[in-house]
C-alpha cells in the first residue's frame, strides 16, 4: 500500500468514523471530506494524485440528485391529496380481522415503497393503522413495525423505490425496466416480489394468535387527483424511456439519451405538479411546502460521498479493496466465487443493520465492479457482476431492517410511535425484525445464485 492510497484511507476512515458518531451531521462531514479530497488533488502533494475541482463535479450524479429531488416534491403532494390514505380505506374494509388488516397494509406499504419513497410510505400508511388500533383499543407497536419493514423490504424493487436503487441504476448502467428483465433474466423486482411473498407467510405466523374482528368504516376524501395522474406519469415515462439507451451502451450511430433523463423527468412532472397546485389553490403555501420536504440532507449527503468516491477512486484505494476482496477467490472457482458472494451479502446485511446504507452502498458499489472484473480474470469463469451487484442491494437494504436504526423507514415508523406515548425497546423491535430480515435475505441470497450462475 503506497502512501497516497494509504492517505485515502486514513481520510475515507475518518469521514466513515465521524458519519457515524454524529448522525446530524453527516452531509457535513462528507462535504468536509469532499473539500479535503479536491484541496490535496489541486495542490499535488501525494505522487500520482490529482483531483481537480472539475473532476469533483464530473464524479456526482447529478441524474440521481434530481430524481430525488423530483420525486420527493411530487410524493409530497400526493400524500397532501389523500389518495394514500383513499387507497388504504379501500384496502382496509375488506379485510375483517387484526391479523389480516396488518398482512395487508404491509403488502401495501411494500407494494407503494416500490414506487415512493421508503419514508414517505411509512408516513402514508401508519396513521391508518392507529387509527385501527385506536378503535379497537390493541398496541398499534407491532402493525407500525411491520409496516416499516415492509415498506424498506420493497424500496430495493425498482429504480425509483430507493436511494441505494438509484446509485446501483448508476454503476450497473441499468434503466427502470431492467430491474424487471436484464439480459433475459429476471431482475431484482422479482427477487423482492419472492422475499415479500415469503415473509408474508411470517407476519401471518407472527400474529397467528390475533383473530379480533375489525369494523372500521370511513371513506377519506381525495382533494385533489392530479398529483396521482402526475406520480402515474412519472413512473410511465421512465418506463418508457427505458429502452433508449444510455450512450456507453448505444451502438454505433444510434440515438441515445443523455444521462439526466430520468432525472429531468422526474422535475419536469414536479414543476407541473408545483403549477397546478398554485392553479388550485391560488396561494404559493404548498408549493413552499413541498420543496421543503425534499430531502435535503440526503442530497447534501449524496453530493459529498459521490465527490470523495471520486477521489478514492482516483487515488487507487478502490482496486486495492477490490483486490483484496477478490483475493478470497482464489482460483476463481464456482466454489470460491459462492464464497465471495456469500461474504458480499452477508456482511452487508451485518453491517446495515448499525450503518446506514446509502454511503455504504455507494462505497462497496465500485468496489464490487473491481471484484467481479478480478474474479472473471482470476479463473474461467465469466462472473457477471450483476450477481455481486445485486447480492450487494439484497443485503445492504433488507439488513437495515434488523435494527431500528438500520432504516430511515424504521426510524421514521418509531418516531410516529414515540408521538403517540409508545416507546420502542430494541428488543421488541427485533422480536419481529430478525425473522422478517433473515427469511427475506435468505430468499434473495439463494435465487439470486439460481439465477446469475
Amino acid at each position: 500500500m503506497n502512501i497516497t492510497i494509504l492517505t485515502a484511507l486514513c481520510i475515507f476512515i475518518i469521514t466513515y468514523v465521524l458519519m457515524f458518531s454524529f448522525q446530524k451531521i453527516r452531509p457535513h462531514v462528507s462535504i468536509v471530506s469532499a473539500l479535503v479530497f479536491v484541496i490535496i488533488g489541486s495542490i499535488g502533494i501525494l505522487p500520482g494524485f490529482q483531483y481537480s475541482w472539475i473532476d469533483a463535479i464530473r464524479a456526482v450524479d447529478w441524474n440521481v440528485l434530481m430524481m430525488i429531488s423530483g420525486t420527493m416534491g411530487t410524493v409530497f403532494l400526493f400524500i397532501d391529496s389523500g389518495m394514500p390514505d383513499r387507497m388504504s380505506d379501500l384496502i382496509v374494509a375488506r379485510v375483517h380481522s387484526v391479523k389480516i388488516m396488518v398482512l395487508a397494509l404491509s403488502l401495501f406499504a411494500g407494494i407503494i415503497s416500490a414506487f415512493v419513497d421508503n419514508v414517505a410510505t411509512v408516513l402514508m400508511i401508519a396513521p391508518v393503522a392507529l387509527s385501527i388500533c385506536r378503535s379497537l383499543n390493541i398496541s398499534p407497536v407491532p402493525a407500525i413495525i411491520c409496516i416499516s419493514i415492509s415498506s424498506n423490504l420493497q424500496g430495493a424493487a425498482t429504480l425509483v423505490g430507493d436511494t441505494t436503487s438509484l446509485l446501483l441504476a448508476k454503476q450497473a448502467g441499468l434503466d427502470f425496466m431492467d430491474f424487471f428483465f436484464v439480459k433475459g433474466k429476471p431482475g431484482m423486482f422479482w427477487v423482492t416480489e419472492a422475499g415479500a411473498l415469503v415473509t408474508s407467510f411470517v407476519i401471518l405466523y407472527m400474529f397467528r394468535g390475533n383473530n379480533a374482528e375489525i369494523h372500521v368504516e370511513r371513506k377519506t376524501e381525495v382533494r385533489d387527483r392530479v398529483p396521482a395522474i402526475l406520480l402515474f406519469s412519472t413512473i410511465i415515462s421512465l418506463i418508457l424511456v427505458s429502452f433508449i439507451p444510455y450512450k456507453e451502451n448505444a451502438a454505433p450511430g444510434q440515438f441515445y439519451k443523455p444521462g439526466i433523463t430520468n432525472g429531468a423527468i422526474c422535475l419536469f412532472f414536479f414543476l407541473i405538479a408545483l403549477a397546478n397546485q398554485v392553479n388550485t389553490d391560488r396561494t404559493f403555501d404548498k408549493v413552499l411546502n413541498a420543496i421543503q420536504e425534499i430531502d435535503y440532507y440526503t442530497i447534501a449527503l449524496l453530493t459529498g460521498l459521490f465527490i470523495v468516491i471520486g477521489g478514492v477512486e482516483r487515488a487507487g484505494l478502490i482496486d486495492y479493496i477490490g483486490s483484496l476482496l477478490a483475493s478470497l477467490s482464489g482460483d476463481g472457482s464456482r466454489a470460491s466465487v459462492f464464497l465471495v458472494y456469500t461474504v458480499i451479502v452477508w456482511a452487508s446485511v451485518l453491517l446495515s443493520a448499525f450503518i446506514d446504507n446509502i454511503p455504504y452502498t455507494a462505497t462497496m458499489l465500485p468496489v464490487v465492479a473491481v471484484v467481479a472484473k478480478r474474479l472473471s480474470a482470476a479463473g474461467g469463469l465469466d462472473i457477471d457482476p450483476n450477481l455481486l451487484y445485486f447480492g450487494l442491494i439484497v443485503g445492504a437494504t433488507l439488513g437495515g431492517n434488523l435494527t431500528p436504526i438500520g432504516a430511515s423507514a424504521n426510524i421514521t415508523g418509531i418516531g410516529i410511535l414515540r408521538k403517540e406515548g409508545y416507546e420502542v425497546k430494541t428488543a421488541e423491535f427485533m422480536n419481529y425484525s430478525v425473522p422478517f430480515t433473515l427469511i427475506a435475505v435468505l430468499t434473495g441470497y439463494i435465487l439470486l445464485w439460481i439465477i446469475w450462475m
